[in-house]
Protein backbone atom coordinates (compact mmCIF):
# COMPACT_ATOMS: atom_id res chain seq x y z
CA UNK A 1 0.00 0.00 0.00
CA UNK A 2 1.52 3.28 -0.86
CA UNK A 3 2.50 6.02 1.37
CA UNK A 4 0.32 8.35 2.26
CA UNK A 5 1.77 12.15 2.14
CA UNK A 6 0.16 15.46 4.07
CA UNK A 7 1.53 18.60 2.98
CA UNK A 8 1.68 21.44 5.07
CA UNK A 9 2.11 24.70 5.85
CA UNK A 10 -0.17 25.64 2.49
CA UNK A 11 -0.91 29.39 1.34
CA UNK A 12 -0.87 29.91 -2.34
CA UNK A 13 -4.14 28.05 -4.41
CA UNK A 14 -1.05 26.75 -7.01
CA UNK A 15 0.25 24.80 -4.30
CA UNK A 16 -2.88 23.33 -2.99
CA UNK A 17 -3.34 22.41 -6.81
CA UNK A 18 0.34 20.83 -7.34
CA UNK A 19 -0.53 18.80 -3.82
CA UNK A 20 -3.72 17.66 -4.71
CA UNK A 21 -2.49 16.77 -8.60
CA UNK A 22 0.63 14.78 -7.87
CA UNK A 23 -1.71 12.60 -5.08
CA UNK A 24 -1.16 14.24 -1.49
CA UNK A 25 -4.01 12.49 0.50
CA UNK A 26 -3.64 15.28 3.73
CA UNK A 27 -3.55 19.02 3.19
CA UNK A 28 -3.08 21.19 6.26
CA UNK A 29 -3.07 24.87 7.22
CA UNK A 30 -1.65 26.65 9.98
CA UNK A 31 -3.26 29.06 12.53
CA UNK A 32 -0.22 30.28 14.57
CA UNK A 33 0.67 33.02 14.47
CA UNK A 34 4.87 32.94 14.98
CA UNK A 35 4.60 30.71 12.19
CA UNK A 36 6.07 31.77 8.94
CA UNK A 37 2.68 29.46 7.30
CA UNK A 38 0.91 31.14 9.33
CA UNK A 39 -2.82 31.99 7.42
CA UNK A 40 -5.92 33.68 8.20
CA UNK A 41 -9.54 31.83 8.53
CA UNK A 42 -10.51 33.24 5.19
CA UNK A 43 -7.48 33.08 2.93
CA UNK A 44 -7.32 29.01 4.64
CA UNK A 45 -11.61 28.79 3.47
CA UNK A 46 -10.32 29.78 0.08
CA UNK A 47 -7.76 27.22 -0.54
CA UNK A 48 -9.94 24.64 1.04
CA UNK A 49 -12.88 25.19 -1.49
CA UNK A 50 -10.62 23.97 -3.95
CA UNK A 51 -10.17 20.54 -3.04
CA UNK A 52 -11.85 17.70 -4.43
CA UNK A 53 -13.85 15.25 -1.96
CA UNK A 54 -11.21 12.72 -0.50
CA UNK A 55 -8.22 15.14 0.16
CA UNK A 56 -8.07 15.81 4.11
CA UNK A 57 -8.12 19.54 5.15
CA UNK A 58 -6.16 19.54 8.64
CA UNK A 59 -5.82 22.92 10.63
CA UNK A 60 -3.23 23.04 12.44
CA UNK A 61 -3.15 24.98 15.88
CA UNK A 62 -0.52 25.31 18.73
CA UNK A 63 -2.13 25.25 22.53
CA UNK A 64 -5.40 26.77 20.86
CA UNK A 65 -8.96 27.54 23.11
CA UNK A 66 -12.03 26.54 21.86
CA UNK A 67 -13.22 30.11 20.69
CA UNK A 68 -10.50 29.73 18.58
CA UNK A 69 -10.64 26.25 17.27
CA UNK A 70 -14.66 27.00 17.03
CA UNK A 71 -13.93 30.34 14.65
CA UNK A 72 -11.40 27.75 12.33
CA UNK A 73 -14.04 25.20 11.97
CA UNK A 74 -16.82 27.41 11.43
CA UNK A 75 -14.81 29.41 8.74
CA UNK A 76 -12.20 27.83 7.37
CA UNK A 77 -13.50 24.56 5.50
CA UNK A 78 -11.28 22.00 7.29
CA UNK A 79 -12.34 18.74 8.24
CA UNK A 80 -9.37 17.45 10.98
CA UNK A 81 -8.21 19.00 13.47
CA UNK A 82 -4.04 19.03 14.58
CA UNK A 83 -2.60 19.84 17.92
CA UNK A 84 0.61 20.96 17.58
CA UNK A 85 1.04 22.18 21.43
CA UNK A 86 1.53 20.92 24.37
CA UNK A 87 -2.07 19.46 25.12
CA UNK A 88 -2.55 17.17 27.20
CA UNK A 89 -4.41 13.73 27.38
CA UNK A 90 -7.60 15.45 28.78
CA UNK A 91 -7.46 18.58 26.29
CA UNK A 92 -6.94 15.96 23.27
CA UNK A 93 -10.12 14.40 24.44
CA UNK A 94 -12.07 17.35 25.14
CA UNK A 95 -11.34 19.08 21.87
CA UNK A 96 -12.22 15.66 19.87
CA UNK A 97 -15.57 15.35 21.93
CA UNK A 98 -16.59 19.13 21.99
CA UNK A 99 -15.80 19.79 18.37
CA UNK A 100 -16.65 15.90 16.86
CA UNK A 101 -13.91 16.08 14.36
CA UNK A 102 -10.91 13.58 14.13
CA UNK A 103 -8.24 14.59 15.76
CA UNK A 104 -4.27 14.13 14.67
CA UNK A 105 -1.97 14.70 17.90
CA UNK A 106 1.43 16.08 17.49
CA UNK A 107 4.33 14.41 19.95
CA UNK A 108 7.95 15.25 19.86
CA UNK A 109 10.57 12.98 19.16
CA UNK A 110 14.32 12.58 20.23
CA UNK A 111 14.26 9.68 22.63
CA UNK A 112 12.66 6.16 23.09
CA UNK A 113 11.31 7.60 26.02
CA UNK A 114 9.20 10.07 23.85
CA UNK A 115 7.30 7.16 21.84
CA UNK A 116 6.57 5.37 24.46
CA UNK A 117 4.90 8.74 26.52
CA UNK A 118 2.95 8.73 23.10
CA UNK A 119 1.26 5.80 23.50
CA UNK A 120 -1.72 7.26 25.71
CA UNK A 121 -2.63 9.20 23.38
CA UNK A 122 -3.44 6.47 21.28
CA UNK A 123 -6.95 6.75 23.38
CA UNK A 124 -8.26 9.75 22.62
CA UNK A 125 -6.53 10.93 19.04
CA UNK A 126 -7.25 9.28 15.52
CA UNK A 127 -4.07 9.66 14.74
CA UNK A 128 -0.53 10.84 15.70
CA UNK A 129 2.37 12.83 14.49
CA UNK A 130 5.43 11.90 15.60
CA UNK A 131 8.26 15.49 14.66
CA UNK A 132 11.52 16.17 15.62
CA UNK A 133 11.92 18.07 18.90
CA UNK A 134 12.22 21.64 18.55
CA UNK A 135 15.32 23.41 19.01
CA UNK A 136 15.74 25.39 22.40
CA UNK A 137 15.50 28.84 20.74
CA UNK A 138 12.82 27.66 18.60
CA UNK A 139 9.61 29.76 17.99
CA UNK A 140 7.13 26.95 16.92
CA UNK A 141 7.20 23.33 17.97
CA UNK A 142 7.48 22.28 14.21
CA UNK A 143 8.58 23.49 11.05
CA UNK A 144 11.50 23.45 11.79
CA UNK A 145 13.82 21.38 9.67
CA UNK A 146 15.03 19.15 12.06
CA UNK A 147 14.65 15.17 11.89
CA UNK A 148 15.27 12.57 14.12
CA UNK A 149 15.96 9.00 14.92
CA UNK A 150 13.52 7.17 12.62
CA UNK A 151 14.91 3.69 14.16
CA UNK A 152 12.85 4.33 17.42
CA UNK A 153 9.90 3.80 15.35
CA UNK A 154 10.49 1.11 13.64
CA UNK A 155 8.77 -1.73 16.65
CA UNK A 156 6.23 1.30 17.98
CA UNK A 157 3.36 -0.84 17.07
CA UNK A 158 0.69 1.80 17.57
CA UNK A 159 -2.86 0.91 17.18
CA UNK A 160 -3.75 4.07 15.27
CA UNK A 161 -2.36 5.67 12.23
CA UNK A 162 0.57 7.96 12.38
CA UNK A 163 2.63 10.45 10.17
CA UNK A 164 6.41 10.27 10.41
CA UNK A 165 7.00 14.32 10.00
CA UNK A 166 10.24 16.17 10.57
CA UNK A 167 12.94 17.47 8.48
CA UNK A 168 11.82 15.48 5.43
CA UNK A 169 13.07 16.46 1.92
CA UNK A 170 12.24 14.76 -1.48
CA UNK A 171 15.69 13.39 -1.12
CA UNK A 172 15.43 11.30 2.22
CA UNK A 173 11.91 10.93 2.36
CA UNK A 174 12.07 7.29 0.84
CA UNK A 175 14.56 6.34 3.53
CA UNK A 176 12.66 7.83 6.06
CA UNK A 177 9.71 5.50 5.35
CA UNK A 178 11.78 2.56 4.71
CA UNK A 179 13.73 2.82 7.93
CA UNK A 180 10.69 3.84 10.25
CA UNK A 181 7.83 2.03 8.79
CA UNK A 182 6.00 4.85 8.53
CA UNK A 183 2.33 4.46 6.81
CA UNK A 184 2.43 8.42 6.25
CA UNK A 185 4.18 11.45 6.09
CA UNK A 186 4.18 15.28 7.08
CA UNK A 187 6.06 17.62 5.06
CA UNK A 188 6.52 21.02 5.53
CA UNK A 189 9.60 22.51 5.37
CA UNK A 190 11.34 20.19 3.23
CA UNK A 191 9.60 21.47 0.15
CA UNK A 192 10.10 25.00 0.50
CA UNK A 193 12.76 27.66 -1.13
CA UNK A 194 12.18 29.45 2.20
CA UNK A 195 9.77 29.31 5.36
CA UNK A 196 6.73 29.98 4.52
CA UNK A 197 7.53 30.23 0.62
CA UNK A 198 6.81 26.79 -0.87
CA UNK A 199 7.91 25.20 -4.32
CA UNK A 200 5.57 23.41 -6.46
CA UNK A 201 8.76 21.12 -8.00
CA UNK A 202 9.58 19.96 -4.85
CA UNK A 203 5.99 19.13 -3.69
CA UNK A 204 5.97 16.93 -6.61
CA UNK A 205 9.08 15.52 -5.72
CA UNK A 206 8.54 14.71 -2.55
CA UNK A 207 4.95 13.39 -3.30
CA UNK A 208 7.10 10.84 -5.99
CA UNK A 209 9.61 10.12 -3.85
CA UNK A 210 7.46 8.92 -0.99
CA UNK A 211 5.34 6.65 -2.92
CA UNK A 212 8.13 4.95 -4.72
CA UNK A 213 8.64 3.31 -1.94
Amino acid sequence: MSVIVKICGLREAEHVDAAVEAGAGLTGFVFFEPSPRNISIAEAAALTARLPAGVRKVALSVDAGDDFLSAIIDGAGVDTLQLHGAETLERVRHVREKFGLPVIKALPVSTVDDVEAAQPYEAYADMLLFDAKPPKDATRPGGNAESFDWTLLQQAGFRVPWLLAGGLTPENVAEAVRISGAPMVDVSSGVEDAPGRKNTRKIRDFIAAAHSG
